[in-house]
């Protein structure tokens, strides 16, 4: 069995989007407005990340249809290439533009009905964009129009009409998101963000991607005026001395805590001015001795006065998470007949499997949420909470529990078979909240399953929330980390000496072989050639989410490592050697510490793999569930997407592999949804689950969310897809695996890539006749 157990991979970062409401389409649209949190909210623009302000992943176009779905096709492709791994953009569409993530990580206008090139604007040597989508903001008088992003640490806004820098923005064009933390500067490594803000009147509202290591600095939730880039108000996620919350952490834990962060959605009810925040975890993820208490706000959804940054309510849905079960989903927003009375609701589905549905005016459950004990960490020094809310109506829709029984039976060996099953016997098992111990502890579900960004919808017509998930358990070992230096000392090239590094740094996430274990944990063949060394120097030393930093590599380490990530097969080393390394590596010099003393451990996010790359758990593994939030259970659910090499087989009732992103609900009867495993773009009857298209994305796979929208009286789908990577190996190698070479084409910038955005919609003859 395959089990990474090196923090190096999960999910990252971000948030929502603007504001705005326009009406385009002539097609026939049912009246929203009564059902949605916004004033006279159309539902038939997608000018915001999630479709809308309160990120409902929502359209009430309906020229594309149950009837019609099948005879959709691909009608122009915007060819990205060249960005590696950026999983999933949404696009945004303004007056007919649309506004992407393009290549090279560049900022990009496009026509929206043909894909033609508007305007590019290069970020230059930025390593890392807001890559889950943009933000569009305009003055009343349309006189000024921005889009706004993240590069690297900074906020810039570019002029929408023609992709120029906006200078008078912040400081030449920039606000710089690493000040105002309470932390120098210069500690804080990086502080963007992957997915975008929210626009309210004249301010943005911020959340970042603060890293999940110890010491990372905290998530406070930052409002900025639109036009000048100044900070408008700040809400303290650690709570400093007087503040509420603050008796939940030790003393002065805001001086050297960080995380709970925003760096899912948020969403925003624009007619009562609230704005919605899920949070994550504290750090570190899966060892809270230097953060005793409940930790608020981690793991919280938050209301604050959009205005101001009052905080007004929140909930709690983890108690001081020694899981990483963070809160991502955008908060689903609509209104239901409850107990005879129209209520004002938000459904937000978790990591942990749970569906939470709350009065958003209050915070209050709908349905009964009670403190249940669960078991206790054996932990050196930790203090786990005794209990945890547990929803006692609205049923989860991922498994809580992973025994011998639920082992996947399409993993082709019996011995490895039989070694997981030998796995979860040995293992601390207890089911949900299982405390990381210095053993092992299965983690269901893992910190990689449940709800993720992107993973919620809602029809507020319907009362209907879909929501995306996968079941990946996890197992867990804490240890400490036994940091080590470089190879120096041993002799030979730095191709040599970088394999040291590597061994040692490397390979319980990225393999010996280097090729990762696809879609979840990037290969490194040829990385080198593909992103450049200075890019590659930066990520590792860095860190960016999920892989963590690694800040005491020297320089001397780190071009040997990446003289060995470009050259491996230059590297001359014996097995004795590396065996003598491994075990006795001279210690690198310690990293500074905010926290108190004391021992400090660590695991891995560890995922359960075969070695041929199926999960060690039975399908479904990737799952869309239908809730009717008028009664609180579940219509459906059905297995979402297909693997490659068991589709061949006949089987196709497994679910995917790793849905990033989420779906779209429409008012013509469709959920849009997909996952990375397959390359297509899958769309079910909203009302049954049925699936009644498949739309081909060939070579590359479908991430994020969709955007729908029209122009010109014609409706199109858009989604951007990244190249495929086959995630299951037959006799030990993997399907479709290629030589360096081969990789290193893939990557470039040529007219055969398979990577961008797939833009689909009817045929004209067809959508003549609507």
């Amino acid at each position: 069995m395959r089990i990474s157990l090196r923090k190096a991979v999960g999910a990252t970062a971000g948030l929502g989007v603007m504001v705005a409401a326009s009406l385009v389409c002539g097609h026939r649209v049912p009246k929203v407005q009564a059902a949605g949190p916004g004033a006279g909210a159309s539902y038939t623009t997608w000018k915001e990340y999630g479709g809308a302000a309160d990120d409902s992943q929502y359209s009430a176009l309906t020229q594309i249809n149950k009837a019609n779905a099948g005879q959709l096709q691909q009608v122009w492709f915007y060819r990205t290439g060249n960005n590696g791994y950026r999983y999933g953009s949404n696009p945004i569409v303004i007056d007919g533009v649309m506004y992407v993530v393009g290549k090279n990580n560049s900022v990009a206008a496009v026509d929206a009905a043909t894909g033609k090139e508007i305007w590019v604007h290069d970020v230059g040597r930025a390593r890392s964009v807001m890559h889950r989508g943009l933000m569009y903001w305009e003055s009343k008088d349309r006189s000024d129009r921005r889009v706004i992003f993240m590069a690297d640490n900074m906020l810039r806004a570019v002029d929408a009409r023609t992709g120029k820098d906006i200078t008078t923005f912040g400081e030449n064009g920039a606000v710089d998101m690493r000040t105002g933390l309470g932390r120098p500067v210069e500690s804080v490594r990086s502080i963007g963000n992957s997915t975008p803000g929210r626009i309210f009147d004249d301010l943005l509202i911020m959340g970042s991607t603060t890293g999940e290591e110890y010491d990372s600095p905290p998530g406070d939730i930052r409002a900025y005026n639109v036009v000048t880039g100044k900070l408008v108000w700040q809400f303290h996620t650690v709570p400093h001395p007087g503040e509420f919350g603050y008796d939940t952490w030790p003393k002065d834990a805001w001086k050297y805590e960080g995380g709970t962060n925003n760096w899912g959605e948020m969403s925003l009810d624009e007619k009562h001015g609230i704005v919605y925040i899920p949070l994550g975890s504290p750090t570190y993820d899966f060892y809270g001795a230097e953060r005793h208490g409940k930790n608020l706000f981690a793991d919280c959804i938050l209301a604050l006065d959009a205005r101001t940054g009052k905080y007004l309510w929140h909930f709690q849905d983890v108690h001081h998470d020694l899981w990483d079960y963070d809160l991502e989903v955008g908060p689903k927003l609509l209104t239901i007949k409850h107990d005879g009375k129209d209520v004002d609701i938000l459904a937000e589905p978790g990591k942990d499997g749970f569906l939470y549905v709350l009065d958003r005016m209050t915070g209050k459950p709908i349905w009964p949420i009670e403190e249940r004990p669960v078991p206790k960490s054996d932990v050196p020094g930790e203090e786990s909470w005794p209990t945890q809310p547990f929803p006692t109506h609205v049923p989860p829709f991922v498994r809580q529990s992973f025994t011998a029984k639920d082992i996947d039976p399409y993993i082709t060996d019996p011995k490895e078979r039989e070694e997981i099953k030998k796995t979860i016997e040995g293992a601390r098992n207890e089911g949900i909240f299982t405390p990381p111990s210095l053993g092992t502890t299965i983690q269901i579900p893992g910190n990689n399953g449940g709800a993720n960004w992107g993973s919620g919808a809602v029809d507020p017509v319907t009362k209907t929330v879909y929501v995306v998930a996968k079941d990946a358990p996890a197992l867990l070992h804490l240890a400490e980390r036994q940091a080590r230096g470089g190879g120096r000392g041993f002799g030979g090239p730095p191709e040599t000496q970088g394999m040291l590094i590597y061994a040692q740094n490397c390979t319980l996430c990225h393999q010996a072989s280097l090729k990762g274990q696809p879609p979840a944990i990037p290969s490194l063949v040829g990385v080198v050639d593909r992103r450049g060394a200075d890019m590659v120097r930066a990520l590792i030393h860095d860190g960016r989410a999920p892989m963590p930093a690694f800040p005491n590599l020297s320089t001397t380490d780190l071009d040997n490592l990446i003289a060995y990530l470009k050259a491996p097969e230059k590297s001359t080393i014996s097995t004795e050697m590396l065996s003598r390394f491994m075990n006795a590596g001279p210690p690198a010099a310690p990293a500074p510490r905010l926290g108190p003393a004391g021992t400090r451990y660590f695991t891995g996010y560890g995922y359960m793999n075969s070695e041929e790359g199926l999960p060690a758990i039975s399908p479904p593994w990737s799952t869309l569930t239908a809730y009717d939030m008028t009664s609180g259970t579940i219509k459906w659910q059905v297995p979402l997407g297909t693997i490659d090499v068991l589709a061949a087989k006949g089987i196709t009732n497994t679910g995917g592999f790793w849905p990033r992103g989420g779906p779209v609900v429409t008012a013509s009867g469709l959920v849009i949804a997909s996952v990375v495993s397959d390359s297509k773009v899958h769309i079910y009857d909203k009302d049954t689950g049925k699936e009644l298209a498949t739309l081909d994305t060939p070579g590359a796979d479908p991430q994020g969310i969709p955007a729908v929208y029209e122009v010109a009286g014609r409706e199109y789908i858009a989604v951007s897809a990244e190249r495929h990577m086959p995630v299951v190996t037959q006799g030990g190698a993997q399907v479709g695996d290629t030589t360096r070479a081969t990789a290193r084409r893939m990557f470039q910038d040529d007219p055969n890539t398979t990577q961008g955005y797939y833009v689909f919609a009817l045929p004209v003859r067809t959508t003549a006749k609507k």
